[in-house]
Formats: C-alpha cells, sequence, structure tokens
C-alpha cells in the first residue's frame, strides 16, 4: 500500500492516515440515513404536535404524536376513546410512557404519555383524547377508560356538588 508508506515513520503522519481511513470509513453525512440537510421524507422521526393543536394536516405515511403529562398517583390519566379515527386515513401505533424522575421511579412522580398516529390514506378524520382526573371520572384505571364520562360523583373539596366533567379534545386530522 503505498499511502501508508508516505506516513511511515512520523507521529503526525500516522494520524493523518488514521484521519483519512475514519473519514472513507464513515464517510461524510450525518451519521443517519437522512439525506444531508435533514429528512425530506414522511417515514423518519415523527411530527410532534402541541395538544391544544386540534387540527392537524399530514400526507400518507407520516408519523405524528401528540404528548400529555400524565400522573398516576393523582389518578391522571389519557384516553383515545370514540370517536376513533378512520382507519382508512389514520391509524393508532399505541402509546408510550416515559417517567418524568428518569430512569429511577420516584413516588408520586408524574410522567408524559405520547400517542402515535400514522397518516394512512387521503380524507379526513376525526378522534378524541379524554382527560381523566380522579374528581372527573370514576372507574378507570390506567390502561381502562371509565365506563361513563359523566362528571363524577364525588363532590370536590369543600363542594357539595359534583365535580365537572372530564376534558375532552377532539382532533380533525387532514390526509392530502
Amino acid at each position: 500500500m503505498r499511502t501508508a508508506s508516505i506516513f511511515r515513520g512520523s507521529r503526525g503522519g500516522a494520524a493523518i492516515a488514521a484521519a483519512a481511513v475514519l473519514a472513507l470509513a464513515t464517510g461524510c453525512g450525518s451519521g443517519t440515513d437522512e439525506p444531508a440537510g435533514g429528512s425530506t421524507g414522511t417515514a423518519s422521526r415523527p411530527t410532534s404536535h402541541p395538544v391544544k393543536d386540534t387540527s392537524i394536516t399530514a400526507e400518507p405515511g407520516e408519523r405524528f404524536t401528540l404528548t400529555v403529562d400524565q400522573n398516576a398517583s393523582t389518578r391522571e390519566y389519557w384516553y383515545l376513546v370514540d370517536p376513533m379515527p378512520d382507519s382508512s386515513v389514520l391509524v393508532s401505533r399505541g402509546q408510550e410512557y416515559a417517567s418524568g424522575s428518569g430512569d429511577e421511579p420516584v413516588p408520586g412522580a408524574g410522567g408524559r404519555l405520547t400517542f402515535t398516529f400514522e397518516a394512512k390514506g387521503k380524507g379526513t378524520t376525526r378522534f378524541t383524547l379524554l382527560h381523566c382526573t380522579f374528581t372527573t371520572c370514576q372507574g378507570n384505571t390506567s390502561t381502562q377508560p371509565p365506563v361513563t364520562t359523566a362528571p363524577s360523583a364525588t363532590p370536590t373539596t369543600g363542594a357539595g356538588t359534583p365535580s365537572r366533567a372530564p376534558e375532552r379534545i377532539t382532533y380533525t386530522v387532514t390526509v392530502d
């Protein structure tokens, strides 16, 4: 190998040769499968939308997420409920919970629940996220929404009347 002989005998030359080999082995890209300058496709990382962004536009194949705060210790949960999205337009790709306290669970600490959706075909559809707290829903668990979403019969602290109804956020998604 002629290149190696040019750099033989000097530390600086060896360092340059090592750097050249490393550059050739790794290429000049960003180290991901994305084109230089970022992704131009829709199959890369999901787009994150703010929870209050209730009108969403997507392209077929695009994934997007909605992330909400959730705390099981205070019986605060979020659910995907009716109306469910039209599966020919949009499908749910599940949800993932991440503790707000990192790898070490801390009693009472909340976290973030991320819902992921994928646009399938052209059209418009709607879906709803239901936000339950201990004062707004009864009979629910972390994975099971309440049977009814009427206001809780349990009065709030210091009040003699039932609490308010749980929060519902309905999203309209247009896939073009």
